[in-house]
């Protein structure tokens, strides 16, 4: 018999320790009710990670979930899609961990197009360690350690998404946990690279953001497959656009024919038959 999972089935029983207020929770809340809607099986996921705030959100899905280390997300994914495609892959991160130290992962996962979900929960600041401007934060943006804001450009992850070849691409708002739900259920269904952008506010480091539920709108009504339309429209947004960006249907990334994985035997199994071998050799 089948048991009919709720959003709340998919929450472990680990208490999250984002700050109060933090749009993690909603993204959390987004995922499950999304994880739920499509009937995946918990064991049937495997969640990985970097390093930061929202890179903690492995451990509140009672799914399979890795915990890597900085930036190195999407690489460990990568692996374990190629060993097991047979799993709903999710990767989760930052904007520090997802588009610095991660940045060229992050490039050649959206050219390489296997088959998983990246969701980058973006509050334009490194807040786990105390609120240094990141890739996305805005040049003019002030506070103690940068007196007289970074004056670097911020980083634009649609764009570089788009200009990669992500398949699916697509922004959400924290603030509104229903529409980006129904934007995930969209990502996991797609076949291929789904990246989405989640604006999350940070109400310590960032606590301006709170007024992003003023300044976001439903630009991306409709998605488009056609590049040139999307780039378009990414070019004109101010950033605060939400919705399904661009969606086509290329070839994903699988293995070569000629190249199988034997995902049964285990590294313990191996390890096992070579010491047998070894205390063989040495029998007398």
């Amino acid at each position: 018999m089948t048991i009919e999972l709720k959003p709340k089935d998919y929450k472990s029983d680990i208490k999250p320790v984002w700050c109060p207020g933090c749009g993690h929770f909603a993204i959390l809340s987004a995922l499950t009710k999304a994880l739920a809607y499509l009937k995946i099986p918990k064991h049937q996921i495997g969640f990985v990670s970097g390093i930061g705030c929202s890179s903690r959100i492995p451990a509140y899905v009672d799914s399979y979930g890795f915990h890597g280390v900085h930036g190195r997300g999407l690489a460990v994914a990568a692996g374990l899609k190629a060993a097991r495609p047979d799993l709903h892959v999710i990767v989760a991160g930052g904007d520090g961990d997802g588009f610095s130290i991660g940045g060229n992962h992050f490039i050649h996962a959206c050219r390489r197009n296997m088959d998983m979900l990246y969701i980058v929960m973006d509050n334009q600041v490194y807040g786990m360690t105390k609120g240094q401007a990141s890739p996305t934060t805005a040049p003019d943006w002030v506070n103690k350690l940068t007196p007289h804001g970074s004056g670097v450009r911020p980083f634009e992850p649609l764009a570089i998404a788009l200009a990669s070849g992500a398949s699916f691409i697509a922004r959400g708002f924290s603030g509104d946990p229903s529409a980006m739900s129904k934007i995930l259920v969209e990502a996991l269904q797609h076949p291929g690279f789904s990246f989405v952008q989640v604006l999350s506010p940070c109400k310590t480091f960032r606590p301006e953001q709170v007024e992003w539920k003023k300044q976001v709108h439903n630009t991306f009504i409709e998605s488009t497959d056609d590049s040139v339309l999307a780039a378009q429209r990414i070019h004109g947004d101010d950033g605060m656009g939400l919705g399904i960006v661009f969606q086509c249907k290329i070839p994903v990334w699988s293995l070569p024919n000629n190249i199988q994985i034997d995902s049964q035997t285990s590294s313990e199994t191996k390890d096992k038959a070579k010491l047998d071998t070894m205390t063989s050799e040495f029998e007398l």
